[in-house]
């Protein structure tokens, strides 16, 4: 892995752990796509002995043959019929939010996490769709993890990149996280908050801007040359202003036959930035190895 020092620029690699488990979800997948057509194959592989949204060991044995590592989110998601107040119990919102969530006591997923953090992934929290704004709620998720890890969490994303700020960046901040990955679009693309990292309160916690969420490109299963191209327009941005770029791909979407293309397209992503002489990693590891617990270091 290259110094910061010494790179063109930094891609931050990521990914928001919120439905390894495929449920009745695919529905929704199957009967929207924007101006795609309908993708009845969602429902194909809804069967008792399929679940092709775990990912994991693809995305690590395809990280590993690059020679990097990225960041895995972690949630703690509120129970629908438990939390929630019976009026969302029907509701579409209520259903999609907190219907169908894993749990971090469900032994596969602590098996998961635990080994991602051995094999030098990074674990963070992905902050519940309300704790941005209830600090008690995002100290108990974030002890949920580090109970599971047995170790500290620095670095979070909110669900749904839901921010408050600065009030949100407070609280994560008095809670011992060093970083904050939420600022961002998951429905654009690009550099809409600058090309470096922020320092809200001018200290040692940093906001590494979101500059690309998989699902805001164009769909690489139907154009792959466009959605690659959109890529590349903003690889070469990032090259020349020496920017920090952070992606996100969720893992259900490195599944080929329920997401066509973006596997291949993260492929080609991470390959073009080292290529070009790019830092590209987990955003924990960057945080470290560039010095910006010095809050006079300028990325």
């Amino acid at each position: 892995m290259r110094d910061p020092a010494n790179a063109e620029f930094a891609l931050l690699l990521t990914h928001d752990i919120d439905r390894p488990y495929k449920t009745y979800q695919s529905l929704y997948y199957a009967l929207t796509g924007g101006g795609n057509a309908t993708r009845a194959h969602h429902l194909s592989t809804l069967r008792p002995d399929s679940n092709p949204y775990w990912q994991f060991p693809a995305i690590r044995s395809l990280e590993s043959s690059l020679g990097v590592r990225s960041a895995f989110y972690a949630l703690s998601e509120q129970r629908l019929f438990r939390d929630r107040p019976p009026r969302e119990w029907l509701s579409k919102d209520g259903w999609m939010r907190y219907a169908g969530r894993y749990r971090l006591s469900d032994p596969r997923i602590r098996q998961l996490l635990r080994e991602l953090d051995a094999g030098g992934w990074e674990v963070g929290l992905h902050g519940s769709f309300e704790s941005y704004r209830r600090p008690e709620l995002l100290q108990q998720e974030k002890e949920a993890v580090e109970d599971v890890l047995d170790a500290p969490v620095t670095g979070c994303r909110q669900h749904h990149l839901n921010l408050d700020p600065p009030d949100t960046w407070r609280y994560q901040r008095a809670l011992g996280l060093q970083y904050d990955a939420s600022l961002g679009s998951s429905d654009t693309y690009g550099f809409q908050h600058g090309y470096g990292v922020k320092r809200p309160f001018d200290d040692e916690f940093v906001v590494f801007p979101l500059t690309i969420m998989e699902q805001a490109l164009p769909d690489p299963g139907t154009d792959f040359e466009r959605a690659w191209a959109a890529c590349l327009d903003v690889l070469d941005e990032a090259a020349d202003a020496g920017a920090v770029m952070s992606v996100l791909w969720h893992p259900r979407t490195f599944s080929e036959r329920e997401f066509p293309g973006h596997a291949r397209l993260y492929e080609r992503l991470v390959k073009a930035a080292l290529d070009c002489g790019a830092w590209v990693g987990a955003p924990a590891t960057f945080y470290e190895e560039a010095g910006l617990s010095d809050p006079t270091v300028d990325w």
